[in-house]
């Protein structure tokens, strides 16, 4: 049977995590008392006596973390600490020839939840020649207060909190935000995009769009749709035309899946995915990274809507 160790079960991430392995038959996980979490060497010895060991911490806990590895154990880090670091692979499976790489590995860096809307929408461009790596792009992204951990989630359920947090709020607006370098790097972009996240008052669930000037383009924005038919139809992360209706950031909270839509017209278009911070964008998409790990069906243990061919 597979050992499994969270080091940092007690954060948003890795509970979800936690209740999310604890069902599953073909896992044991190891557990720490709450002294134990605290003491190096009995997180070390629980780090090596698993097969894979999930890091949900901080990033420089993370890298301690990492520093405490000396045995054969496969590592899934859900920080920011090592995701564009040299001898860890990117976590995103649907990225090009991506899965192969995530099963060889032992060191996966899962990827940011707003860097993975805005790699899954920008990567195949790239990656096919529908948009140049110099183009300037922009990224705006609506996101739910849970991905600000348990300090935000505190604070937005407070009866005494501030009228400032029933209103959506723009953060990072000095354009430092900590996923801009994967949102870089992984694409291949030759610059980071001016990124303008957005914190809501909901709990879980976003929405990330990428507008496009049709000159930014080369192709037709039906080239766009039919090259996200084709990378993107499995049940984790499927193509999903628009309706022209309203897009709510929490339609696919609780789940861990991803739909990927092309809006707007001949002129102005909108790349624009949705899923839940807390699935895809962390605790699901590191489950789906150990399935892959352990040469498992990767949908195993994953809460997913009906597939779409």
């Amino acid at each position: 049977m597979t050992k499994v160790f969270i080091d940092g079960s007690a954060g948003t991430t890795g509970l979800r995590i936690q209740e999310r392995l604890s069902g599953r038959t073909d896992l044991e996980l190891i557990t720490l008392s709450g002294e134990q979490r605290r003491d190096r060497k009995a997180r070390e010895e629980a780090v090596n006596a698993a097969d894979v060991a999930f890091f949900c911490l901080p990033d420089a806990a993370a890298v301690e973390a990492a520093a405490l590895v000396h045995g054969d154990t496969a590592v899934i880090d859900t920080s920011t600490a090592h995701r564009t670091a040299p001898g860890w692979v990117y976590g995103f499976p649907e990225l090009f020839g991506q899965r192969e790489k995530i099963a060889a590995s032992r060191r996966i860096a899962n990827p940011g939840c707003h860097a993975s809307g805005f790699i899954a929408l920008v990567e195949p461009l790239v990656h096919e020649g529908l948009i140049a790596p110099d183009t300037a792009l922009s990224c705006f992204s609506v996101t739910g207060y849970s991905g600000g951990g348990k300090a935000m989630i505190a604070q937005y359920r407070d009866e005494n909190r501030p009228a400032e947090l029933d209103a959506p709020r723009q953060y990072a607006t000095g354009q430092q935000h900590k996923h801009l370098r994967e949102m870089q790097l992984i694409p291949a972009l030759a610059a980071a995009p001016v990124f303008c996240p957005i914190v809501a008052d909901y709990y879980s669930g976003m929405v990330v769009t990428v507008p496009l000037f049709a000159g930014d383009l080369r192709g037709r924005v039906e080239d766009v749709a039919a090259l996200y038919r084709e990378r993107y139809h499995s049940a984790v992360v499927h193509y999903e035309p628009d309706d022209g209706g309203l897009i709510a950031g929490n339609a696919l909270a609780d789940r861990d899946d991803m739909t990927i839509t092309v809006a707007g017209n001949d002129e102005r278009i909108l790349l624009i995915s949705r899923f839940d911070n807390l699935g895809k964008g962390a605790s699901g998409a590191a489950i789906q990274n150990l399935n892959i790990l352990l040469g498992l069906d990767e949908t195993l243990g994953l809460n997913l809507g009906e597939e779409t061919a």
